[in-house]
């Protein structure tokens, strides 16, 4: 039998060995979820991208990132930085109005969600939420806590809190 490498990082998402996985395998490889959430603080723009390069570093299709936090805390920029890890050279807006942007041109399509103005799961039906979220690109959805009903189980949740003498905290 050979060896298995467990994966200690305890995030949601990750890479080992080059592969992939999800929370689901950590928990499967035998390593217990941690008790805490993680925490990363970010002190400026240029650190809110690194940590968005990372994250589309270990992001696969179907793959649903859950953004939570006030105005102005920077779900959009991490977004940007998301859509720039995946090699997407438009430029990424915050979809206030139009509720959905579609970046195509990267590893993986970035499906770009801004729910702030939803009424509730009616109107995510109606805009067929779910060709989005269970299609094949990366899924970012600013303002999620507004449609926790809709969001599957294995969804990367990020919160986002503003610390004026912090930065900002993301809590996965």
């Amino acid at each position: 039998m050979g060896s298995l490498t467990l994966c200690v990082c305890y995030a949601k998402m990750c890479l080992i060995g080059g592969r992939r996985h999800g929370y689901a395998r950590h928990y499967l490889g035998g390593v217990k979820p941690p008790t805490d959430m993680n925490k990363r603080i970010v002190k400026n723009e240029e650190e809110t991208r690194e940590f968005g390069l990372e994250l589309a570093a270990a992001a696969s299709a179907g793959q649903i990132i859950a953004l939570t936090g006030g105005l102005g805390t920077g779900k959009t920029t991490l977004t940007k930085a998301i859509g720039e890890g995946l090699g997407i050279k438009a430029m990424i807006t915050s979809p206030t109005y139009t509720i959905i942007h579609e970046y195509q041109g990267g590893r993986l399509p970035l499906y770009h969600f801004d729910v702030y103005r939803i009424d509730g799961a009616d109107d995510m039906y109606e805009l067929g939420f779910e060709e989005y979220f269970y299609g094949g690109g990366l899924t970012v959805v600013e303002w999620a806590d507004r449609i926790p009903e809709l969001l599957p189980p294995d969804a990367l949740r990020i919160k986002i809190d503003f610390m004026a003498d912090a930065g900002r905290i993301y809590t996965y």
